[in-house]
């Protein structure tokens, strides 16, 4: 909304004409508007766009000189983000009972926790007739512990014991699903615990043919572009596909979570003649077909029909329409594509 607002007061700026128009004696046109003089934005009759130098300079557009070259082919790929079986793990009550706090209270989503440090206590035996009656016989055999067997001592210290819950690994709560108090069953996840910076990207491969020629894999985190390096494939389909498995480092794979849906652009040692070229470079035209804005001169934009084929990410490979040297809009030209 604050994009069109911004084009109609420039359109508005450019296309009035600040020399006042005076009427003639016995005509009061006070209110009458100003004339047009035509030199503001605006779109021409074979669609290029007229954009006089002030308007390029506030809305900050910016093009590029584009230069035809040999693209590696790339296949756009589902993935999601997985945990690291190295470097996270899940907390599971080994017994049945009721769940306490930790020394310092349950833990919360996004709080740092280290290895081995106990996050809650599991009472097994829940109820009150049964766990009074292990309590009793555990002070009755603690009285006769010069005639008793120590095993039985230790199996009736057992019974009552709290289970300690510990962090199997140093990272960051990804998810906590217990409160105080909570009844829980045996082998029920509680605690989640991920390293951030150590997340792994899992795509699906529907065509088996692209496993065998893959050369890098990229994803785009925000503005950036994330280098993802191939572990392995697995050796039996899941749902028809084969899952290939991407580790990757650096700290923006930290504003990743486990489960994040994701594009992963899987790249093949063969190549392909292209022009590489931003992805916000990219807009549609009414007939919704993919179109760049190229600048063809000083204040006059054409828009050009492209074909495209999916590169890294953040950027495409245009295959057909563009040839080199041409200036391509690669900054405002989603504000060009507005003007009418």
């Amino acid at each position: 909304m604050k994009t069109r607002l911004l084009f109609s007061a420039l359109c508005l700026a450019f296309s009035v004409s600040t020399t006042p128009v005076w009427s003639g004696e016995g005509h009061d046109h006070g209110d009458a508007p100003p004339a047009a003089t035509g030199n503001g934005p605006k779109r021409q009759p074979d669609g290029s766009v007229f954009l006089p130098k002030p308007a390029q300079r506030q809305i900050g557009v910016r093009t590029l000189a584009v230069e035809s070259g040999e693209l590696p082919k790339a296949m756009e790929l589902n993935g999601k983000v997985v945990m690291d079986p190295n470097a996270g793990g899940k907390v599971q009550a080994i017994v049945a009972g009721r769940v306490t706090p930790g020394p310092r209270g349950l833990p919360l989503p996004g709080q740092k926790v280290g290895k081995g440090e106990v996050l809650a206590y599991v009472t097994p035996e829940v109820g009150g007739n049964s766990r009074s009656l292990a309590e009793s016989r555990l002070r009755r055999l603690r009285e006769l512990s010069d005639t008793v067997p120590r095993k039985m001592i230790e199996e009736a210290e057992a019974a009552v014991a709290n289970e300690q819950l510990r962090a199997p690994v140093a990272g960051v709560v990804a998810s906590a699903n217990v409160v105080s108090g909570q009844v829980v069953e045996a082998r029920e996840t509680l605690f989640e615990i991920v390293n951030p910076e150590r997340l792994m990207v899992e795509a699906l491969a529907y065509d088996l043919t692209v496993t065998s020629d893959i050369a890098g894999a990229f994803i785009t985190v925000g503005q950036q572009k994330l280098p993802l390096r191939l572990l392995g494939l697995a050796r039996s389909l899941r749902d028809q596909a084969l899952p290939l498995t991407f580790t990757g480092e650096g700290a923006a794979l930290a504003e990743l979570a486990v489960g994040q849906p994701l594009k992963v652009f899987v790249q093949s040692r063969s190549t392909v003649q292209g022009i590489s070229i931003p992805t916000a470079a990219l807009m549609k035209n009414p007939a919704n077909q993919s179109i760049v804005w190229v600048k063809t001169a000083p204040e006059r934009y054409e828009p050009r029909v492209v074909t495209v084929e999916p590169l890294d990410g953040a950027n495409v490979a245009v295959t057909a329409g563009l040839q080199s040297g041409d200036r391509v809009t690669v900054r405002g030209a989603s504000l060009i594509n507005q003007i009418r």
